[in-house]
């Protein structure tokens, strides 16, 4: 039986990615969380619910070195997906952030070294590494602005600027990474995400947004957007990032020590402003909407170049964003209820 781990395995990611792998009775899924953030507890709450003989629940801090070097014993992989995920939260209390994100990495990779040096770790970084992409030749529509050039999106090659106290904070964690495989010969790989939703996510403005837009539509709440909403993103179904993790996995002799940009790429963008169009149509109502100042960092346009992790592993985009938008619809109607009590 292999032994995962899961940090911040509660979270929207982590629940998804828990009720996949809970689906192999050869796996014995250990979701390490600190049950911090808003509705995580729900979703402990349904995971444990599914009284699964091969799950289990230790309530733990990434920054606990002594319980993470106890909790990834005999570990066979590890997905580290536990974080501070805002970037407002961020400049509001640096610290924090860099003791989660910087500080508690660190931790789990001396965990790893000194207790299962042979596990694979999956990193979940993000683009933000990148910074604010302010180089980049723009051309700017009435709903959205364009790439002027690098029509298959940002690669791997594009030179890290770490922007804002959270792109500091998972820059350093994404290079400490890289470097424990370079050093030490962990058999790591680094997901540069792109914008992640799917169910399970109780979206707010900082972190989520396509949730969070879709639950603000349902709700009939104004929706608040820093910027001119031209801004574009591509988006990925939780369900394609799993399978990438798990293709990296199964090919972790050639993934091993890599980082992978991910995202649905050039076909699955929406800008704000296009998502609130789409939703108006789709839920037939108006949708209120608020501006407010650029927040740091903000990029104007981010796609994810896919072909480097299609070339390793052969991972594809499997559910378009009008699916998957479609579908966390639906989510979201069938648990409206709980996601009210979540908001509250």
């Amino acid at each position: 039986m292999k032994k995962i781990i899961i940090t911040g395995g509660a979270g929207f990611i982590g629940t998804n990615l828990s009720l996949y792998l809970l689906k192999d009775k050869n796996n014995y899924v250990v979701v390490y969380d600190n049950l911090s953030r808003k509705g995580v507890l729900k979703n402990l709450e349904y995971l444990q619910s599914l009284k699964l003989k091969n799950f289990e629940f230790v309530k733990g801090d990434i920054r606990d070195y002594k319980k993470l070097n106890e909790v990834v014993k005999k570990s066979d992989i590890i997905y580290h997906l536990a974080a501070q995920v805002a970037v407002t939260k961020s400049v509001e209390d640096p610290i924090d952030d860099f003791e989660v994100n910087s500080t508690g990495t660190l931790y789990l990779l001396e965990a790893i070294r000194k207790n299962c040096p042979d596990a694979v770790l999956i990193f979940s970084s993000t683009n933000k590494v990148y910074g604010e992409l302010s180089h980049l030749k723009l051309k700017e529509g009435k709903k959205k602005y364009f790439l002027a050039d690098r029509k298959n999106g940002i690669d791997e090659k594009e030179n890290l600027d770490f922007h804002s106290p959270y792109g500091c904070s998972k820059g350093t964690a994404d290079q400490y990474i890289r470097d424990y495989y370079r050093i030490y010969g962990i058999k790591s790989v680094v997901f540069r995400q792109s914008c992640i939703y799917g169910p399970f996510q109780y979206g707010n403005e900082d972190q989520g947004w396509v949730a969070h837009f879709i639950i603000k539509a349902i709700l009939g709440e104004k929706i608040n957007i820093y910027g001119d909403g031209k801004q574009v993103r591509d988006i990925l179904e939780v369900s394609d990032l799993i399978n990438a993790y798990q293709l990296a996995i199964e090919n972790i002799e050639e993934c091993k020590g890599e980082i992978f940009n991910i995202g649905g790429g050039v076909r699955n963008t929406f800008s704000l402003l296009e998502l609130i169009e789409y939703l108006e149509k789709k839920l037939n109502k108006k949708i209120e909407v608020e501006f407010f100042d650029w927040r740091p960092g903000d990029q104007k346009v981010f796609i994810s170049n896919n072909k480097k992790l299609e070339k390793y592993t052969g991972w594809n985009v499997k559910i378009d964003k009008y699916k998957g938008v479609d579908n966390l619809i639906r989510w979201v109607n069938e648990n409206l209820q709980i996601i009210k009590e979540v908001l509250k």
